[in-house]
């Protein structure tokens, strides 16, 4: 039989994959939660992780263990918050944005489960513009968002990764990429790449919208865009590409715009966003929810 330590010490370190990080979350030290997965391995009789001086990796026994235990773990937190909330009430507005068409779709699918639980409060749900991607949140109009990572400021909490998205290239219909089955990231500095603009943090920009190719090669950059939608009518008359998650495909496909898979570009992650010391009743209920419906793709970010 497991104890609530062992199972959260394993569920978490194999989310974070470090055990600092772990520790942190567990308000332990390093220490016990190192004697813990040891003490676990040795009742499962066989290593869960393997450990280098650089990183830590699931084995697969501990992958096969992982995927076993955190359905049963998601329902009883999910159970337990159910019992709470209804306990003391959820009322109020909550304001929730979303970025991409995707995202909307289960910030969408959330909103009416929530309400379903809570008829008390109100859910408003909003598209956040790419060209100012936390002014709604920071401003209060909303109170919780999913949207593209990575976002590291200090007034904004960072919930889990929902999505990972695998990324694809919008080029115009007779540029030399759309007939291509992949284009890579050293293929960006043969064509023009239009990036955003707005009040958007650089270091964002600059994982989507890179410069230099992975050998170092200039990207030359068009004029910058502030609205996305802008993006197609740009591509399409030949002024550039762009970068977007492959399953825009199935949501922007416009005339004159074709979508190209990369080979060799990280995902697109996709991550709940909230003003950090806000992280109120009906926030924690919505992420549940959303947790419910889709669980994290991904570990955690800065909390």
């Amino acid at each position: 039989m497991l104890e609530r330590l062992e199972l959260e010490a394993f569920l978490t370190l194999a989310e974070e994959l470090h055990f600092g990080r772990t520790a942190e979350r567990l308000h332990v030290t390093t220490g016990r939660i190192s004697q813990t997965i040891k003490k676990l391995e040795r009742q499962v009789g066989a290593l869960l992780f393997e450990r280098t001086s650089r990183e830590v990796r699931l084995t697969a026994l501990g992958q096969q263990l992982r995927d076993t235990l955190l359905p049963a773990y998601e329902q009883i937190g999910a159970g337990l918050e159910q019992a709470v909330t209804a306990a003391r009430g959820i009322t109020g507005t909550l304001g929730v944005g979303f970025s991409a068409g995707w995202s909307g779709d289960l910030v969408v699918q959330a909103a009416d489960l929530f309400r379903v639980r809570h008829p008390d409060c109100e859910v408003h749900i909003q598209e956040v513009p790419l060209g100012d991607p936390l002014g709604p949140l920071r401003s209060g109009k909303l109170d919780l968002q999913l949207t593209e990572f990575p976002i590291d400021e200090p007034d904004i909490a960072l919930g889990p990764v929902i999505f990972s998205e695998p990324r694809a290239l919008m080029v115009p219909a007779g540029h030399p990429f759309a007939g291509r089955e992949t284009v890579s990231l050293e293929d960006l500095a043969d064509t023009v790449l239009l990036p955003m603009t707005g009040n958007i943090p650089g270091y964002w920009l600059d994982y989507h919208y890179p410069r230099l190719t992975p050998s170092g090669r200039a990207i030359p950059h068009g004029p910058p865009i502030t609205y996305w939608q802008e993006v197609f009518s740009h591509i399409s008359v030949g002024k550039g590409v762009s970068v977007v998650a492959a399953r825009g495909v199935r949501y922007y496909t416009r005339p004159g715009v074709a979508f190209v898979p990369f080979s060799d570009a990280p995902p697109i992650e996709y991550g709940l966003l909230w003003r950090a010391g806000e992280e109120n009743d009906r926030v924690r209920t919505f992420i549940q929810i959303i947790r419910e419906i889709h669980p994290p793709a991904g570990r955690s970010g800065r909390a």
